[in-house]
Protein backbone atom coordinates (compact mmCIF):
# COMPACT_ATOMS: atom_id res chain seq x y z
CA UNK A 1 0.00 0.00 0.00
CA UNK A 2 1.44 3.17 -0.89
CA UNK A 3 1.85 6.69 1.37
CA UNK A 4 -0.40 8.42 -1.08
CA UNK A 5 -3.53 5.39 -0.89
CA UNK A 6 -3.46 5.82 3.22
CA UNK A 7 -3.37 9.28 3.18
CA UNK A 8 -5.96 9.27 0.92
CA UNK A 9 -8.19 6.97 3.22
CA UNK A 10 -7.25 9.61 6.10
CA UNK A 11 -8.96 12.08 4.42
CA UNK A 12 -5.32 13.99 3.23
CA UNK A 13 -6.22 15.46 0.20
CA UNK A 14 -2.98 16.71 -1.92
CA UNK A 15 -3.91 19.97 -1.72
CA UNK A 16 -3.65 19.90 1.66
CA UNK A 17 -0.09 19.05 1.26
CA UNK A 18 0.83 21.50 -0.72
CA UNK A 19 -0.36 24.14 1.23
CA UNK A 20 1.08 23.00 4.12
CA UNK A 21 4.18 23.21 1.98
CA UNK A 22 3.84 26.67 1.16
CA UNK A 23 2.88 27.55 4.82
CA UNK A 24 6.08 26.17 5.69
CA UNK A 25 7.68 28.05 3.51
CA UNK A 26 6.44 31.25 5.38
CA UNK A 27 7.57 29.51 8.61
CA UNK A 28 10.90 28.86 7.58
CA UNK A 29 11.23 33.03 6.78
CA UNK A 30 9.43 34.08 9.61
CA UNK A 31 11.86 31.66 12.28
CA UNK A 32 14.95 33.12 9.65
CA UNK A 33 14.20 37.16 10.59
CA UNK A 34 13.42 36.54 14.44
CA UNK A 35 17.10 34.74 14.17
CA UNK A 36 18.90 38.01 12.91
CA UNK A 37 16.54 39.95 16.08
CA UNK A 38 18.33 37.51 18.71
CA UNK A 39 21.65 37.87 20.68
CA UNK A 40 24.35 36.27 19.44
CA UNK A 41 24.56 33.59 21.65
CA UNK A 42 21.20 32.46 20.72
CA UNK A 43 21.32 32.83 17.06
CA UNK A 44 23.35 29.76 15.81
CA UNK A 45 20.35 27.43 16.97
CA UNK A 46 17.62 29.88 16.11
CA UNK A 47 19.13 29.65 12.37
CA UNK A 48 19.24 25.61 12.58
CA UNK A 49 15.55 26.02 13.71
CA UNK A 50 14.88 27.93 10.17
CA UNK A 51 16.93 25.45 8.24
CA UNK A 52 15.41 22.54 9.49
CA UNK A 53 11.95 23.93 8.77
CA UNK A 54 13.40 24.88 5.38
CA UNK A 55 13.71 21.08 4.60
CA UNK A 56 9.77 20.88 5.00
CA UNK A 57 8.59 22.16 1.82
CA UNK A 58 9.74 19.50 -1.05
CA UNK A 59 8.59 16.82 1.56
CA UNK A 60 5.04 17.86 2.06
CA UNK A 61 5.11 19.11 -1.90
CA UNK A 62 6.43 15.94 -3.15
CA UNK A 63 3.83 13.47 -0.60
CA UNK A 64 1.46 15.79 -2.05
CA UNK A 65 2.15 14.96 -5.53
CA UNK A 66 1.79 10.85 -4.35
CA UNK A 67 -1.40 11.75 -3.20
CA UNK A 68 -2.50 13.55 -5.88
CA UNK A 69 -1.57 10.83 -8.52
CA UNK A 70 -3.92 8.33 -6.45
CA UNK A 71 -6.37 10.44 -7.18
CA UNK A 72 -6.16 10.96 -10.92
CA UNK A 73 -5.91 7.21 -10.96
CA UNK A 74 -8.98 6.48 -8.54
CA UNK A 75 -11.13 8.91 -10.76
CA UNK A 76 -10.10 7.39 -14.12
Amino acid sequence: MTVGKLLHRGGVRAVHLQATSVASIGLCVGLWIRAKTVDQDERGNAERRALFVGLWPPMFWLIGQSVREYEQGRSC
